[in-house]
């Protein structure tokens, strides 16, 4: 219980009371070798959240694996997809390109903290770590993609103490774009479970339209190809 109390790096205990990050992480030597072993072309980042947010700001969509996983439904930033929240094309997109399902199906943002009041309507929340509340939206034109048919959200605020990973991509987002939310979904495709290894990420990013992969910092770019253009990803992956 105490474990579950603590920062994921054994810090000191949330505020919250509570991590949700109770599940396995990857070092970076298993990440590495899971590459390499599998002949995946990849390179690792010394920028990866302003890489990150760069693709995002330019209409792409980007899995992300950090930490040990969530434990629970939500996408919480340790095994999430991210995109763009401003245009509503967005979401047909996700829905029909990557997540595989009906048009009509949700997302969910992720707003930095202290950014919440002033994109939702909080009723006096000022905080929301676990995206379990709905929200009237107080810029809609801003995050079309995220406003449901009602006018509401279902909104995870974030800070660096809870996910500073997940909390720098949302900086360097809105640096370049003035908007401190992305889309936050899971890292999944329908019917299947959220991913937890790196091999299921990578699995998951080669039979979806996701756009780029970070596993931590080391980067793996599709770039228009699938996974037949990396002969040992089929066979090396299907275990």
């Amino acid at each position: 219980m105490q474990s579950a109390m603590r920062g994921r790096e054994g810090g000191p205990p949330y505020r919250y009371g509570f991590s949700p990050y109770l599940g396995i992480g990857y070092p970076e030597p298993v990440i590495r070798a899971t590459l390499s072993v599998n002949q995946i072309p990849h390179r690792q980042s010394a920028g990866v959240a302003s890489e990150i947010a760069d693709w995002l700001a330019s209409g792409k969509v980007v899995g992300i694996l950090h930490g040990r996983d969530e434990w629970g439904p939500r996408a919480l930033g340790a095994r999430s997809i991210l995109a763009d929240p401003r245009q509503a094309e967005m979401k047909d997109h996700l829905n029909a390109k990557i997540k595989f399902r009906e048009e009509f199906r949700p997302f969910a943002p992720v707003v930095k903290e202290e950014a919440y009041r002033d994109w939702f309507e909080t009723l006096g929340m000022s905080e929301s770590p676990y995206m379990l509340y709905t929200h009237k939206a107080l810029r809609p034109g801003q995050t079309a993609a995220v406003t449901h048919v009602d006018g509401t959200s279902r909104v995870q605020t974030v800070s660096p103490e809870q996910n500073a990973y997940l909390y720098r991509i949302l900086e360097a987002f809105e640096r370049r774009t003035g908007v401190p939310v992305l889309i936050n979904t899971s890292f999944n495709l329908r019917g299947e479970p959220i991913v937890s290894s790196p091999s299921d990420a990578l699995k998951t990013f080669f039979a979806s339209g996701i756009d780029y992969l970070a596993l931590e910092d080391f980067i793996v770019e599709k770039a228009g190809a699938s996974s037949a253009a990396f002969p040992n990803v089929e066979k090396a992956l299907a275990g």
